[in-house]
């Protein structure tokens, strides 16, 4: 294992809460630091979300500002939730809690019900779908196995919406909802299947929240409880919450407003279980005195992969495309991305595992390359297309690591050789332990021949021979108790180890995951956007898939397509609308400009007044800036400056006159900082000028088009005006004359 990697691993714990905010970017340092009150994080793909929110928790508890035990970190994977207790541990904050929504209501739900309801609690339901096919039986109707998984879909989208069986088809319909079955059929199943729920005394996991939902309603005592428990509170992917969820987090804060939420409308790709963005779009307005805090340099994608993801939601429409974030690389320029068409689907696989094949003989591990698609059916031809080439695989969305048979049996063996190796005597290297105990369940040194089970299971048993050198590389006094100790651990927080083959997934099953190289594969019309995304709302969903899709990919990045589906095929698909104006040789349809939301910094909520402006980072040598002045300057005073000093002229005798007109003092129009600036940046449109400190709306519309024809070298006449209303709030009764004054507080008010 490398330093790096080790370093990653078991980084050292910060020695100081201000140690916790070393290496945080200005916007990431303001999140870790905004403590108090509402805080709102819209954070881009890649942008270092979780790193801010966890180094935002650790500082808190590190300063002594937050208790450990106060905090309820919340999200939507069991991985995600491990990742997030294991890096608090590397901070130094160990003992905060972080769970799923689910994990942490069961957790209450179990502790609180023989109080609040008596009784044994009801066994939970793992899977539903058996329930479900009987429920279908009872109400004699027949479902085939995608109807079935289909109806179940529905039955989850009732209960997290809160919707009723006899609200169902009115629901169904107002949502434009495609439903399996005919609604009457469904509401008759969903209804069976509640009572059978009832007869046989379990409950599902949607269960889970509407019944802890109830008993914080119901019983204040134990509401005060769980309040008293948990005052701080942080939620992330807040854009994939559901009313249910959100009913419970209100109920958790109970009228508090310590919270912190985290996440980005572009990527809201769940609408059909029910997760809706209008809560991370709404935040501001129930909390109008929020914090509100943008990150938009992407440190995962090269410039050219951020370019087309920017694209992609350049043409986008609707609410959450009002709020996009422009995301801005930080890193190196990598290749352009690559546009393929094929003949049909064969063609197609046998083209992607050509590359692969290439990319891997070339150094690139076949982990850190990732295959991609709408719809799980897609990836059969792949499959065979990878195994043809020699090319590992692995299928993601599948059988959870530490659920396939032959981990399970190998967590056994292993523990058994724990307890033996333990006897007194030199023991054996941890690897070398875990190579012999596994060798004799089908691990050998070299790979089986071909696809399929038996080299499945191979990859599975390999993935634990690797984790166990890394492990013994990091840790190098450690037993093969301490190794089956981590892998209980590892299987707890559902964190895998690295399967050294190319990942197999749906679009879906990719969100939060990241991959050197990606393909993009199937972008046709009716694959992407799917066949039955009817409505706007639908087909943008759609859109924002394919974009998660893209922010996978750290450098290489292809997207491909197939006119027909099998070879000899009449090839009449069309690309996907989505890469209209991409892909070269298209034209975009209807492109839109930048979203609001299309710039990083930090608003302060003060209570519907006005807002501020959040970092300001110095345009020379990129430094946060915190005295007024230099803000205005936009770069620190002893940073070197370009100033045109003929173009400062001419602004400072332009700005004699409008004050003469507007009999008012020369600051009241401009102050000398915000001219300098002005001379130093140079601006050639309004968005330049808008950006400089000191340049509000209603002066860029009064003054605007003077400052950029000086600007340009254009020679003005300044006609005589009478008095009138200084623009933009500017304070007219000052009793200061002249027009060159101190930069002092008024001035400073003039112009916010």
């Amino acid at each position: 294992m490398t330093a790096t990697l080790h370093d990653s691993l078991f980084p050292a714990v910060p020695d100081s809460a201000d140690a916790v905010l070393d290496g945080l970017d200005p916007e990431q340092r303001a999140v870790a630091t905004a403590l108090h009150g509402p805080v709102c994080v819209l954070a881009g793909a890649g942008t270092g979300k979780t790193r801010a929110i966890t180094h935002r928790i650790a500082y808190g508890v590190r300063a002594g500002i937050l208790q450990p035990g106060s905090v309820l970190a919340v999200t939507f994977t069991a991985r995600a939730a491990g990742e997030m207790r294991g890096r608090l541990r590397q901070l130094g904050a160990g003992g905060v809690q972080a769970r799923t929504f689910h994990a942490a209501a069961l957790r209450q739900l179990q502790y609180f019900w023989p109080r609040a309801i008596g009784g044994e609690m009801p066994r939970l339901l793992e899977r539903k779908v058996q329930l479900v096919a009987e429920a279908g039986a009872r109400c004699r109707i027949r479902l085939d196995r995608n109807e079935l998984r289909d109806v179940t879909g529905e039955i989850e989208w009732c209960k997290v919406t809160q919707t009723v069986p006899e609200e169902y088809a009115a629901a169904a319909a107002k949502t434009g909802r495609e439903v399996p079955r005919d609604p009457a059929e469904v509401a008759r199943i969903y209804t069976t299947y509640e009572q059978l729920k009832r007869d046989r005394s379990v409950i599902d996991f949607e269960d889970v929240l509407l019944l802890t939902v109830g008993v914080l309603q119901d019983r204040p005592d134990v509401a005060d409880t769980v309040r008293s428990q948990y005052q701080h509170f942080v939620v992330d992917e807040y854009q994939d919450v559901s009313p249910l969820q959100q009913r419970l987090l209100d109920l958790w804060l109970g009228g508090r407003d310590s919270v912190c939420v985290v996440g980005d409308a572009s990527q809201t790709i769940y609408s059909f279980t029910g997760a809706t963005p209008e809560f991370l779009l709404g935040f501001r307005t129930r909390h109008p005195d929020a914090t509100v805090v943008k990150l938009i340099r992407d440190y995962r994608s090269t410039p050219q992969v951020v370019a087309l993801a920017n694209g992609l939601l350049g043409q986008a429409r609707g609410q959450a495309a009002a709020h996009r974030l422009e995301l801005v690389s930080q890193r190196e320029a990598g290749p352009d991305p690559v546009y393929q068409e094929y003949s049909d689907e064969p063609a197609e696989a046998e083209g992607a595992a050509r590359r692969i094949r290439q990319l891997i003989d070339s150094g690139v591990r076949p982990s850190e390359i990732a295959v991609l698609y709408r719809i799980n059916a897609q990836s059969e031809v792949y499959e065979q297309a990878l195994a043809d080439a020699g090319v590992p695989y692995q299928l993601r969305g599948a059988e959870r690591f530490f659920e396939r048979p032959e981990v399970r049996e190998a967590g056994l063996l292993l523990r058994g050789a724990a307890r033996a190796s333990a006897e007194p005597g030199e023991p054996e290297p941890v690897p070398d332990q875990v190579r012999a105990v596994l060798s004799s369940r089908g691990w050998a040194s070299e790979p089986p021949a071909g696809s399929g089970a038996v080299r499945d299971r191979w990859e599975s048993l390999a993935a634990l021979v690797r984790l166990a050198e890394d492990f013994a590389t990091a840790r190098p006094e450690a037993t093969l108790g301490d190794f089956v100790a981590e892998l209980d651990e590892r299987a707890n927080a559902q964190h895998a180890p690295t399967v050294e083959g190319v990942t197999l997934a749906s679009l879906h099953a990719a969100k939060g995951l990241e991959w050197d190289a990606v393909f993009l594969v199937g972008l046709t019309e009716g694959t992407l956007p799917i066949t039955y995304a009817k409505t706007d709302e639908q087909v943008e969903e759609e859109r924002r898939l394919l974009y998660v899709g893209v922010t996978r990919a750290r450098f290489h990045l292809s997207l491909s397509w197939a006119l027909s589906r099998s070879p000899g095929g009449r090839g009449g698909r069309r690309p996907s609308r989505f890469l209209d104006g991409l892909r070269p040789g298209s034209a975009a349809r209807g492109a839109r400009g930048a979203g609001a939301g299309g710039s990083g910094g930090v608003e302060r909520g003060q209570g519907g007044g006005r807002r501020r402006r959040g970092p300001v980072l110095c345009r020379v040598c990129g430094r946060t800036l915190s005295d007024a002045g230099e803000i205005k300057l936009m770069r620190c005073e002893d940073c070197p400056s370009d100033l045109d000093e003929a173009l400062y002229e001419r602004l400072r005798a332009w700005r004699m006159e409008q004050a003469k007109a507007l009999g008012q003092p020369a600051y009241c129009v401009f102050t000398d900082k915000t001219l300098l600036a002005i001379a130093e940046v140079r601006p050639s449109g309004e968005g330049e000028l808008s950006q400089i400190a000191g340049v509000g709306a209603r002066k860029l519309e009064r003054f605007g088009e003077d400052v950029l024809a000086l600007c340009s070298g254009t020679e003005l006449e300044i006609p005589v005006q009478g008095g009138g209303q200084v623009p933009d709030g500017d304070r007219a009764d000052d009793p200061r004359q002249g027009s060159d004054l101190p930069e002092e507080s008024s001035e400073e008010e003039a112009e916010k």
